[in-house]
């Protein structure tokens, strides 16, 4: 009697739970997993179990380790729910994951199972994620492929070796971290689970039978078995209320992780080599522009958003390699990278762009340039950190925010307006960066094998790219037709004339001062230009001088645009 006090209850109610089923699965007569309400009469022992033999097996104790992901659908087993216990599953079916760990018994053909079901568009509400969890344990009789879990409340606090493995599967991980970074709050999503989970470990009997088989060799995606999971889950309630809920029908398959990690890493790849090119396309614009005439013509605001959209971008990669270890060397890569595009190549064309915006600013000396210069970081990083501030209160509306960040060519189209520029951007600057920053969304929110599971929107995806590629198609329209081809000429402000009327009979000729050789005045108007303050220069002399500084070679007064 000494003896038995001394072993945890827990242990024998355990081994007891093992023994039980069992005797009850070898005892079976069934030949098929029926549901569980049409079994009220009957025990699990008056079925027998129906076995079926893989032809691959080495014997009828060849252990499947049925540890892992699955995926597939849950939906109600007539119809829609009929219960009114439970209203909140608003729909008729969806799509549902397990996660499941088997830990081998020391009875010989039994795993104890521990794991959650995940069951998602529960709620009928577009702006709900509609997505419940619940804890599962129960047994596995392998020899007979048989599974049979119940609710589990669990112990706050004491994470089993189930919460390990779900902690560290980064199909598991990436699923939580795109759920609350592309779709829906955190809180309100825990809230929703939480209650709807207590009330069911309070009123229900949460009871689950499913049959296990294993997908044939020719189907599977890799050198690791999958499975394939088919049971119903009935919920019979304490009381004399009636069930809680309708029988549910699950079907899950199991997932290679090793196609999600080869998806993952190609995404990393992608990202790095967009991010390659990025810094060749810039490398062609800062050449393109390479004169302080030709870095005033670009918008610093238009830099300055692309910069902070690759600073987003950056955090984000890294934040997920910080959040699946496993990943950390793809995802710090990719991240990386981009840091490289933002913090070297965008910070220093956007310095480059300020400079030449304030020519005056710089001949100050250097307390005056480097407070202007404070001014100017300030800026940057607070819009930055307040940026991440609005994304993350205002994340359910995520695909409004994109559509505001992705406006970067406007101020470059607003400014080219004002100051009547001429080719600030080269051509192939304006169609890479256009491409290359419409990779990333459109995997995102348009591939449906994305590794992310995010779900695909196609009518968001292409409301994006119209609305960048009309930005990107006024831009060279602005290029090969000028800043103000739309503009209707009766509104534009008057613009100074290089090819005015002058008396030809008063200076017949006189010397250009750029290429140092004479004009002849007596020919064409259109092959000498004269500016504001009376000085002649050739057309295409003082063309390419104004590329470079829109001052006059002669009295340094500054020009106004051609």
């Amino acid at each position: 009697m000494t003896a038995l006090k001394s072993i945890p209850v827990q242990m024998i109610g355990r081994s007891v739970f093992y023994w039980v089923f069992l005797v009850l699965c070898l005892n079976g007569q069934s030949t098929a997993l029926r549901p569980l309400r049409e079994r009220s009469s009957a025990s699990w022992g008056d079925q027998r179990l129906f076995i079926r033999r893989d032809d691959n097996d080495l014997g009828p104790y060849s252990a499947w380790n049925i540890t892992g992901t699955y995926r597939g659908t849950w939906n109600f087993l007539e119809g829609p729910n009929s219960s009114s216990r439970f209203p909140e599953f608003e729909r008729s079916n969806g799509v549902s994951v397990l996660e499941l760990f088997s830990n081998p018994t020391k009875i010989t053909g039994v795993h104890y199972v521990q794991g959650a079901i995940v069951f998602h568009n529960v709620f009928d509400n577009e702006h709900d994620l509609g997505v419940t969890q619940i804890r599962v344990e129960g047994v596995y009789i392998w020899p007979f492929r048989q599974l049979r879990m119940v609710a589990n409340s669990g112990t706050d606090g004491e994470p089993g070796q189930e919460e390990e493995y779900i902690l560290s599967n980064p199909y598991h991980l990436l699923g939580v971290f795109s759920s609350q970074v592309f779709q829906d709050s955190l809180h309100r999503k825990v809230r929703r689970r939480n209650s709807l989970t207590f009330d069911m470990e309070k009123h229900c009997n949460l009871e689950i039978a499913a049959q296990v088989s294993r997908i044939s060799y020719g189907q599977n995606d890799g050198e690791r078995e999958r499975f394939h999971l088919e049971g119903l889950m009935e919920s019979p309630a304490l009381d004399e209320d009636g069930e809680c809920l309708s029988p549910i029908v699950l079907n899950a398959t199991s997932i290679n992780i090793e196609v999600y990690y080869n998806k993952a890493v190609n995404y990393t790849l992608m990202v790095t080599f967009i991010s390659f090119l990025q810094v060749l396309l810039l490398i062609r614009q800062m050449e393109h522009s390479n004169t302080q005439s030709g870095a005033a013509k670009v918008s610093l605001v238009m830099i300055g958003q692309q910069a902070i959209m690759d600073a987003y971008l950056c955090l984000l990669h890294l934040t997920v390699g910080i959040l699946v270890e496993s990943l950390f060397n793809a995802f710090a890569t990719a991240a990386f990278f981009k840091f490289v595009v933002f913090s070297i190549f965008e910070m220093r064309y956007l310095l480059a762009i300020w400079k030449a915006s304030r020519p005056l600013s710089t001949g100050e000396g250097w307390e005056t340039m480097r407070r202007e210069l404070s001014v100017l970081y300030s800026r940057f990083y607070g819009i930055l950190l307040g940026g991440i501030v609005i994304m993350y209160e205002f994340h359910n509306y995520l695909k409004p925010i994109i559509l505001v960040m992705y406006s970067f060519w406007i101020p470059q189209i607003v400014t080219n307006v004002i100051r009547d520029t001429r080719k600030p951007l080269h051509p192939h600057y304006i169609l890479g960066m256009t491409i290359t920053r419409l990779a990333i969304p459109f995997y995102v929110f348009g591939c449906p094998t994305n590794f992310m599971r995010v779900e695909p929107d196609k009518n968001w995806c292409i409301c994006l790219g119209v609305f960048v590629g009309l930005q990107a198609l006024m831009l060279l329209l602005q290029h090969y037709l000028g800043s103000r081809w739309f503009i209707p000429r009766q509104i534009l402000p008057e613009k100074y004339c290089y090819h005015r009327r002058i008396d030809r009979t008063t200076t017949p000729s006189t010397d250009c001062v750029i290429c140092m050789t004479t004009i002849d005045l007596s020919q064409r108007c259109t092959d000498c230009m004269v500016t504001p303050c009376d000085h002649f220069f050739h057309s295409v002399c003082l063309q390419r001088w104004m590329d470079i500084k829109m001052e006059c070679p002669t009295c340094r007064r500054p020009l106004p645009p051609a």
